[in-house]
């Protein structure tokens, strides 16, 4: 059987799988934002919306800019400065709490989510390149097994520091923590020994880097359906605290115990899913998470005020959803990492990130149909998001991605 992680990448592995979690607990942290400032400022579905339209608009164009310096520079530099954007960015919440500015906040986001892009941009083909490209898409699986800690510890501070006792301190103080946390970390990854990371191959220019991306049809349609997976993900998420809160009766902080389980299930699954990818292939198993999910959320559509079964609905969607991200990743990128030019594998991955903008673009049309509906029927979003990703799983098997 072939092995996953070679011995001597072991310890950079797990440097480079923490990143996952760190981008993980901000995720999360903010889809909480989006309760709390509804509450401090009195703000519709859609105007607590623009938090996810500053943070994954951010991923958008911090994606391509971080993949040229790390085609530039190396995996460990892209690491270091999207650390140092990450810390900025939360730093940048105790002015914002000064000045009481809605649009200042969204300008610490902006700036923290852009070195969540950098991150991610650098941190998820370093660790496809980190050993047999054949496992590419398995290592990548167990690496973002590690994101949904993150998010669970997201919401976990969330919950204690902010939903506990709603106020702009509360949150400016919270992040201001975690960015004196980050700097500690930043610390410690400039005097780690990793591998660089540095293409082999410098004669192609990004031009021809990218013709070669857009004419791979594989790689073009798993940019789509990434746009909108993650539109689904950050739509059922931004929104599962309102929707308990309303089909339940409980306050943000009690409401916030239903999401953290979704998140748990979410973090588990993972790792069941990746175990699973020993025995059947990943375009299998991301179509079967993909139809599961788009029906789940139909489920919770149709089901307003029936109580456990619309909860129950909504927190196992984040169950069968968790292997998409990774495992589109893998297969729009498995191809290109074991071709002829695996170093367009850079320029491919920001390309896939830039499409988290999905989350930027859908959540806000997701919080417009709830506030002309209903909460409810807003996740047929998230239903039309997950039979598009169905469609490129189905697609990725018949081209016979087994990666």
């Amino acid at each position: 059987m072939m092995k996953t992680i070679d011995k001597r990448h072991a310890v950079p592995f797990a440097l480079v799988t923490s990143m996952f979690l760190l981008w993980g607990l901000a995720n999360n942290m903010t889809d909480t934002l989006l309760a709390a400032f509804k509450r401090i400022m009195s703000m519709s579905d859609t105007q607590t919306s623009l938090i996810q339209f500053a943070f994954y608009g951010s991923y958008f164009c911090f994606a391509l800019p971080a993949a040229l310096f790390i085609r530039r520079r190396s995996f460990k530099s892209g690491i270091i400065l999207g650390l140092l954007l990450y810390a900025a960015g939360a730093m940048l919440f105790l002015p914002a709490a000064r000045v009481a500015s809605y649009g200042f906040y969204l300008v610490a986001i902006y700036v923290m989510a852009g070195g969540c892009s950098v991150l991610e941009t650098t941190a998820n083909p370093y660790v496809m390149s980190m050993g047999d490209p054949r496992t590419a898409t398995r290592r990548l699986n167990i690496a973002q097994s590690f994101n949904p800690v993150g998010s669970i510890l997201g919401i976990l501070m969330s919950k204690y520091f902010i939903l506990d006792d709603i106020s702009l301190y509360s949150i400016s103080g919270t992040y201001a923590a975690l960015g004196l946390v980050l700097l500690g970390i930043l610390v410690v990854m400039l005097f780690a020994r990793m591998p660089s990371g540095k293409d082999d191959d410098r004669s192609d220019s990004v031009g021809a880097s990218f013709r070669r991306l857009l004419s791979n049809r594989l790689y073009r349609r798993g940019v789509v359906a990434q746009f909108f997976y993650v539109g689904a993900q950050i739509g059922v998420w931004s929104f599962t605290i309102r929707l308990v809160m309303q089909e339940t009766g409980r306050l943000e902080a009690a409401a916030s115990s239903i999401y953290l389980i979704s998140i748990i299930g979410h973090c588990l699954s993972r790792f069941i899913y990746t175990g699973l990818m020993r025995w059947f292939s990943p375009s299998r198993l991301l179509t079967f998470g993909g139809v599961m999910s788009a029906l789940l959320s139909l489920t919770v559509v149709l089901s307003a005020g029936t109580g456990w079964l619309c909860i129950t609905s909504l927190v196992l969607i984040s169950s069968f959803m968790s292997l998409m991200f990774p495992t589109i990743y893998g297969i729009a990128l498995g191809g290109i990492m074991r071709g002829d030019h695996p170093g367009d594998s850079k320029i491919g991955a920001s390309g896939l990130i830039m499409s988290i903008l999905g989350g930027a673009l859908l959540t806000p049309l997701q919080g417009m149909v709830s506030d002309h509906t209903n909460i409810y029927t807003s996740y047929a979003v998230p239903a039309f998001c997950f039979v598009v990703v169905t469609a490129y799983a189905v697609y990725a098997h018949r081209c016979k991605a087994t990666l």
